[in-house]
């Protein structure tokens, strides 16, 4: 067995340019942890943010990207939790999935629902523990409750539009353009161009003019307003971005008048106890929801590790249905 492996690195902040391949001694597991070999990773726009310079990584992260995997444990630390040697998983990581190797923390592993290929689970971990804590947690998503998830086309979009609608809620979408629209109402949800469209107001008309109830917000900034102007009464405000800014005025009136409820989290401060919490929840609620015919990640398309630089491109343009992954 080869003690070094190729990863991908940012040299320095920047563009895609500074994203190259580096040889990287093959790390080892430690207690309650797993060696996996990498099948493919996915790619996340905290990747791009962290490239760039915006987002840096935790002090004792590697300065390998990546925050999920896919693939097969080769080896296993001390009370690895009943992982052996050869299980087919997927992880989410705090670093170092854009390689040929990971170590993951065993109880944040997840077993590969049958039917989906490798690939595929690859690109669901971080997804599955965002949607499960934002949406269904701390949003308290129910059956026959409206939701309106703003960046509906992204891979975390296609993944949550599709939970929200196995869970019994009724799901309304944005998107950029009538292509992405239509590829997305024929997933089952309502789909608004926000190119086009006044989006509090298509919510309104949408849900006959009482609102949503949960909102997954990717925007920040001036877009809070739009969104509690069409929520509903004791609706939950749920921010996963800010990618128009992290500052805004709110009307706080408002906010009191419909007894509105704002909150926001990530994963990645999260700690390990807090994530193999999520972990728990995620396999008895979630997993069971995915697999041919039912639930399954959308992929927009596959680079080699070498190719990463053209993967953070694709990522960066919007031009991407679904999610992006890399092979190792």
């Amino acid at each position: 067995m080869s003690q070094t492996m190729k990863a991908v690195i940012a040299a320095s902040a920047g563009g895609p340019e500074v994203l190259s391949v580096v040889e990287r001694p093959l790390p080892a597991p430690g207690p309650g942890e797993v060696l996996i070999r990498v099948a493919a990773a996915g790619v996340n726009r905290p990747d791009v943010m962290q490239r760039a310079g915006a987002l840096p990584a935790p002090a004792d992260a590697s300065d390998i990207l990546g925050l999920e995997v896919a693939g097969h444990v080769e080896a296993v630390g001390e009370g690895a939790g009943g992982l052996t040697v050869g299980s087919t998983v997927m992880a989410l990581v705090k670093c170092g999935g854009y390689a040929e190797a990971v170590v993951a923390k065993a109880d944040q592993c997840l077993p590969v629902p049958d039917g989906i290929s490798l690939t595929e689970a690859a690109v669901l971990p971080e997804g599955l523990f965002t949607i499960w804590h934002n949406l269904f947690d701390r949003g308290r998503l129910g059956a026959g409750d409206r939701v309106l998830i703003e960046g509906g086309a992204s891979g975390i979009g296609t993944l949550a539009l599709q939970l929200a609608l196995a869970r019994g809620a009724k799901v309304i979408v944005t998107a950029g353009g009538p292509e992405k629209c239509a590829a997305l109402e024929a997933m089952g949800v309502d789909a608004i161009d926000y190119r086009e469209a006044d989006i509090a107001a298509e919510v309104m008309r949408l849900t006959d003019e009482r609102g949503v109830d949960v909102v997954l917000d990717i925007l920040g900034g001036d877009a809070i307003n739009r969104h509690l102007a069409c929520m509903a009464p004791g609706g939950r405000h749920i921010g996963l971005a800010f990618m128009t800014g992290m500052v805004a005025p709110v009307d706080l009136g408002l906010l009191m008048r419909k007894g509105l409820w704002l909150s926001s989290s990530t994963l990645r401060p999260k700690s390990d106890a807090e994530k193999a919490a999520i972990a728990t929840d995620v396999r008895s609620h979630l997993l069971p929801l995915i697999g041919p015919g039912k639930v399954r990640p959308v992929m927009s398309e596959t680079f080699p590790l070498a190719g990463a630089a053209a993967a953070h491109t694709l990522l960066e343009s919007g031009r991407n249905l679904g999610k992006i992954a890399l092979i190792a």
